[in-house]
């Protein structure tokens, strides 16, 4: 079996006397999407925030293909390649698509003493991610973001998240408050990012928009990963949802390995 991308350990992390991690053990394939599930304390945005490098874990090993890594910062964690998206990730609204795909590693135009960026070559590069995306209408690189919708703004951020070469792209409730047009958006987008050879993870409280995207579900609950190989394909919404509320491992067991039920 090959490598997965990312590997977590025995994850443990204590606030005092809270253990909002319990030996959690986690993995996420080459081009693949998977699906982060779990009630409200679950442990879900915890161990995100491990893998980010938000947090520091309290014990346990992340290993990035197969190689041991410690990730003591966000900045950590984007050098090995891991980028987290949130809603309107760190976009300025009142900036530039393009600006905004390049801030804090905009390109210099030569001599770079003089420190200009180079507007042409950031427009250019622009132009072709929002059409890696997903997005076809002809919006310019110079429109501001904050004259996008909510959907666009997100695959602008998935748009920065590829261009920058991140081998995990985690997406924290992308499609929260969207309507219905803009979430299938933002779900092709996240299709396009897989295609381009990209790894995501798909956090949502809604869990049919998971069923849409992802190749695998993992499913949290009490700090604890319950079930870590549900195909969305073989099993059905409700079934996941016995999971997430809280079956005995058996039960987890039986419900994934039966599949679809038909109730009549």
């Amino acid at each position: 079996m090959a490598e997965p991308l990312i590997r977590m350990e025995n994850i443990r992390k204590s606030y005092g006397r809270v253990q909002a991690l319990v030996d959690a053990n986690f993995h996420v394939n080459e081009r693949e999407i998977v699906g982060l599930l779990g009630d409200n304390g679950a442990g879900k945005s915890t161990l995100i925030k491990v893998l980010s490098g938000a947090v520091p874990l309290t014990s346990g090993d992340i290993f990035i293909r197969g190689r041991k890594v410690t990730l003591r910062s966000t900045s950590d964690a984007i050098a090995h390649g891991i980028e987290t998206i949130y809603q309107d990730s760190a976009l300025v609204t009142q900036l530039s698509i393009a600006r905004n795909l390049f801030l804090g590693r905009e390109p210099i135009k030569p001599p770079r003493f003089l420190n200009r960026m180079d507007q042409e070559a950031m427009n250019a590069v622009a132009r072709d991610l929002l059409r890696q995306v997903g997005i076809t209408k002809n919006i310019p690189p110079t429109t501001p973001i904050g004259s996008l919708s909510g959907g666009e703004r997100q695959a602008v951020a998935i748009a920065r998240a590829m261009h920058f070469d991140s081998d995990l792209i985690i997406l924290d409730e992308p499609t929260n408050n969207l309507g219905v047009a803009e979430t299938q958006g933002v779900l092709s987008f996240v299709r396009s990012a897989r295609d381009s050879g990209h790894s995501c993870i798909f956090i949502a409280h809604n869990i049919h928009h998971v069923f849409q995207v992802v190749d695998r579900i993992v499913v949290m609950r009490r700090g604890k990963v319950v079930a870590d190989d549900i195909d969305p394909k073989k099993t059905t919404v409700a079934e996941v949802e016995r999971v997430i509320t809280g079956m005995s491992d058996k039960e987890i067991r039986d419900a994934i390995s039966d599949g679809p039920q038909q109730h009549g």
